[in-house]
């Protein structure tokens, strides 16, 4: 028999995914370890969008309603932490904390995220989250019908700016030096009035958040309200990959039904999985994972 675990389940990671996992498995009468290192993905946007009842609110808003709801349920814990290490032990997992404390758990969900790679360019940190993004998804209503920037190369470039075209029939792709894209997409991009641009980007400027100009290394600046990346993430921590993930094109983590991974017992929801990454999803997935460990658990208790 395997030795008495600190909870049913521990969560890593306190994002939508993390977090709808927890109320889930809350409700479901099981003990819940979550941990939040306290860096989200989202940390430099000012509002969500897309998530029916909240769209507008902002990051740190939401979490904090979550917070107040996980605290009705006296089985679901919430620890600022870091978790540095993850493995599988007889009958569960075992979690290492950065302070050298460690807790079991029967499952494990990781809802760790990913990081985008923002783009290293002058000017950019006074404006991301204002007037720079890489989801037009999530911010394009706003900048409808203004004129767009995309800062990509190759496929993703391409990809984005024709995606743009929903919201925006001004664009212009700038590929900060050769674009790599073939000539058949490049004729896709002009037949749709798509500019491209291939000099060198030297910075962005703007004032209080808002984007003015694309500075190039030769040629005229481009005025341009806003600008949308498109130059890839990772994962934020390498726990997946320690416990053996299988992982997809993109670098995300392959699952299968209800978020489960080949890893018995091991659950990975939101933006660590699959492809479409919006705050809603991620907390659908969460609430799909819990349901599925809940089963499990269930189904291990029969006599």
């Amino acid at each position: 028999m395997p030795p008495p675990f600190d909870a049913d389940v521990i969560v890593v990671g306190a994002g939508p995914a993390g977090m709808s996992a927890a109320l889930v498995l809350g409700r479901a009468c099981r003990t819940v370890l979550m941990f939040d290192h306290g860096r989200p993905r989202n940390s430099s946007t000012r509002a969500m969008h897309g998530f029916l009842t909240r769209d507008g609110i902002s990051p740190s808003e939401f979490r904090r309603i979550a917070h107040a709801e996980l605290d009705k349920y006296d089985n679901v814990r919430l620890e600022h932490a870091t978790v540095t290490s993850v493995a599988c032990q007889e009958g569960g997992f075992r979690v290492r904390l950065t302070d050298g404390r460690e807790f079991t758990s029967r499952k494990l969900l990781l809802g760790t995220g990913v990081v985008d790679n923002v783009p290293d360019i002058p000017g950019l940190k006074d404006l991301y989250g204002h007037s720079v993004f890489h989801c037009p998804f999530c911010d394009g209503w706003e900048l409808r019908g203004q004129p767009l920037g995309v800062y990509g190369r190759a496929k993703r470039g391409f990809g984005l700016s024709m995606e743009l075209l929903g919201w925006s029939k001004d664009i212009v792709l700038c590929t900060d030096g050769p674009s790599g894209i073939d000539a058949s997409d490049v004729a896709t991009l002009e037949r749709n009035g798509i500019r491209l641009r291939e000099e060198r980007v030297v910075r962005l400027e703007g004032q209080d958040g808002t984007l003015e100009r694309v500075v190039f290394d030769a040629g005229a600046p481009l005025a341009r309200r806003a600008l949308f990346f498109t130059t890839g993430q990772h994962q934020s921590c390498e726990l997946a990959k320690t416990l053996g993930c299988q992982f997809n094109e993109k670098g995300t983590v392959h699952t299968g039904r209800h978020e489960s991974t080949h890893v018995p017992g091991l659950y990975v929801a939101g933006d660590a999985s699959r492809d479409v990454q919006w705050v809603v999803i991620a907390a659908a997935e969460g609430a799909e994972a819990a349901f599925a460990i809940t089963q499990d658990l269930i189904k291990e208790s029969w006599r």
